[in-house]
């Protein structure tokens, strides 16, 4: 079946309202400064200048998890994706205002940029609240599919993990579907709150909060890379 790996291509707008001054001078002054190379071979070198664990966002929204784990773990290179121009501003000013050194942007295609990493390279990579394309006929557009799930575990070192969050039931109950077919991954739970529960190092999006607002369960699933 087609997945994200061989439709390559970005679905939704890349645009929201019009940027304000301030965003916009965020956007032509610090985006170039803290953003992956267009081109070429990416390690942690490369993007920090020295050697350190990394990690790797797929679509941050807002950028507040993102921020949030940066934060907490500074020895660590933290790679974020997010094809939204809005969402991109929103990660900038998390950047600016906690003066997070250890981050980099890529506006655009996450696959592109984790195509270009080193196997085994990554210590997390982090899926958060995906479109879900809850029409059947749009599950191939789906990121949790074995097209992009065998290149995250490429990318994963074994006895890393992979997170997922979602609060959509569908998404849901694809995930488990698909996740439970595969062998290179183990999910952590144990029990119900195991995945119920946001953990402590987890920190909330701003969609996680609306849909708590909406009155919508939201499930947190951990996978080890076996």
């Amino acid at each position: 079946m087609a997945d994200p790996i061989t439709i390559r291509r970005l679905y939704g707008r890349a645009k929201g309202h019009k940027l304000r001054q301030g965003q916009a001078a965020l956007v032509e002054e610090m985006l170039p400064r803290v953003s992956v190379p267009e081109s070429g071979p990416l390690d942690a070198a490369t993007l920090f200048g020295k050697d350190r664990p990394l990690e790797f966002e797929i679509g941050f929204g807002g950028g507040e998890h993102l921020a949030g784990q940066a934060a907490m773990r500074p020895g660590h290179g933290f790679i974020g994706c997010e094809p939204f121009l809005n969402g991109v501003v929103g990660a900038l000013n998390h950047i600016r205002d906690d003066k997070l050194d250890n981050v980099r942007l890529h506006m655009g295609d996450a696959l592109e940029v984790l195509e270009r990493l080193p196997d085994a390279s990554l210590d997390r990579l982090y899926l958060l609240h995906p479109d879900p394309w809850p029409k059947a006929r749009h599950a191939k557009r789906r990121m949790v599919n074995n097209g992009p799930l065998d290149l995250i575990a490429a990318k994963l070192k074994p006895g890393c993990e992979f997170r997922l969050g979602t609060d959509d039931p569908t998404y849901c109950r694809w995930s488990m579907m698909v996740m439970n077919q595969r062998r290179d991954f183990v999910w952590q739970a144990r029990s119900a709150a195991d995945f119920l529960t946001r953990p402590a190092d987890w920190p909330e999006t701003r969609y996680e909060r609306k849909a708590r607002r909406q009155g919508h369960e939201v499930w947190y699933f951990r996978y080890v890379r076996v």
